[in-house]
């Protein structure tokens, strides 16, 4: 593919496009090519772009993380149509980001029409669940304690760190038009959906995501019974195909459950209150093949 020059002004490019630039060209860590010596003003390009990047406002996160789902809607990602799924997803996703989440941000909470069993987030505030996780959970609190963990991601700005670091090691060589704009939003879509997380960030989403659960008032149990429960039932899923393994963040989990701060779901649960009434979760809807039926 022929490179081309990228301008060091972000004041250069048309409004929302400056963040995908560096989206786009987060990509080639994934591409071999031959190593090139880097010119002294290309570094110092580099790092002014750096230095933006890190300094991401609000604004430039929503941008780019709706540019990202329009393409997912394109490239065939059906959301789910069901407004009263859509509702009681909504309803817990904001729960748990009325504790924990970052003012500036505003959440917003999609269910994906797909039997397997994924979760992911983008920039902005977007986060999605598949109908195939939300009917492997046993009870709300299991369901709470993903979205927990992606909001963890979102909190913690790790997308934006990995681009950073991609962008520090590749170098920028790729200028962004309107033309191309679907193309760079596509390169967002499989960098979010099929990249592998570094060790640190599952780490960390795991314990943002644990301190958001137990914040909003859910027993945090959860969040581990539910990862060993998927991983030996069919295999790891989607979402927890990452690293480290899974066991491994299993067993951090429970450590930190059993002598972190606890909260009264943890010290008395009542299975209402806390979400962990599975009855309650099956009684009030049944998920099968993308119908839901409420109350």
């Amino acid at each position: 593919m022929k490179d081309l020059q990228i301008s060091p002004s972000r004041s250069q490019l048309p409004k929302g496009l400056w963040v995908a630039t560096a989206l786009a060209t987060s990509v080639a860590i994934t591409l071999p090519h031959p190593a090139q010596a880097v010119p002294v003003t290309d570094l110092i390009f580099r790092g002014i772009q750096v230095i933006q990047l890190s300094n991401l406002s609000g604004q430039q996160e929503r941008e780019l993380g709706e540019q990202i789902h329009r393409n997912l809607l394109s490239q065939g990602v059906r959301l789910h149509e069901g407004q009263a799924l859509n509702r009681y997803v909504t309803s817990i996703g904001q729960r748990l980001v009325e504790t924990g989440g970052r003012r500036k941000v505003v959440y917003r909470f999609q269910v994906v029409d797909d039997d397997k069993v994924n979760a992911f987030a983008t920039m902005g505030g977007r986060v999605y669940v598949t109908t195939g996780l939300i009917a492997a959970a046993d009870n709300e609190a299991q369901l709470a304690s993903v979205l927990g963990h992606e909001i963890g991601h979102i909190e913690e700005k790790h997308l934006v760190k990995q681009i950073r670091k991609t962008m520090i090691a590749q170098g920028l060589t790729t200028a962004i038009t309107g033309s191309n704009r679907s193309q760079v939003a596509n390169i967002g879509v499989n960098l979010l959906v099929s990249r592998p997380q570094s060790r640190s960030d599952e780490y960390e989403a795991d314990r943002e995501g644990l301190r958001i659960l137990r914040d909003a008032g859910y027993a945090t149990s959860a969040m581990p019974a539910f990862m060993r429960k998927l991983i030996s039932s069919s295999g790891t899923p989607t979402f927890l195909s990452t690293h480290p393994a899974v066991p491994d963040r299993v067993k951090r989990l429970e450590q930190e459950v059993e002598s972190g701060p606890r909260n009264e779901c943890d010290r008395n649960p009542d299975a209402i209150s806390c979400g962990l009434s599975a009855s309650r979760y099956r009684q009030g809807w049944v998920v099968k093949k993308g119908l839901e039926q409420l109350p």
